[in-house]
């Protein structure tokens, strides 16, 4: 059983800056991909910024040039730095965990609030 267990979130103020953590319960060089989501009150989750196993990176839009993404294989944690945050970003931030075999597995973890107050 995979579990990814988040941390780092809190309250901010704008313009202030958090690193978000996911740690996995085994190795996390059995993922192809792994990421954040994030969702605010009212909204479609949508995703954040992702990375490939061989460390490919993607970003959405909104947060290219603020956030990054990078992963540590032998803490077996995936990290999202957040800078330059803006009121916008509030939402809960999801982990997730994409494995595929000769299936489709993902996973999640619980969710870790940031709320970015001006």
């Amino acid at each position: 059983q995979v579990q990814l267990v988040e941390s780092g979130g809190g309250l901010v103020e704008t313009g202030g800056s958090l690193k978000l953590s996911c740690a996995a319960s085994g190795s996390i060089r059995s993922f192809n991909t792994m990421g954040w989501y994030r969702q605010a009150p009212g909204e479609q989750r949508e995703l954040v910024a992702a990375i490939t196993s061989s460390g490919s990176t993607t970003y959405a839009d909104a947060v290219k040039g603020r956030f990054a993404i990078y992963r540590d294989n032998a803490e077996n944690t995936v990290y999202l730095q957040m800078d330059s945050l803006k009121i916008e970003d509030t939402a809960v931030y999801y982990c997730y965990a994409l494995r595929v075999v000769l299936t489709t597995a993902k996973y999640w973890g619980q969710g870790t609030q940031v709320t970015v107050s001006s």
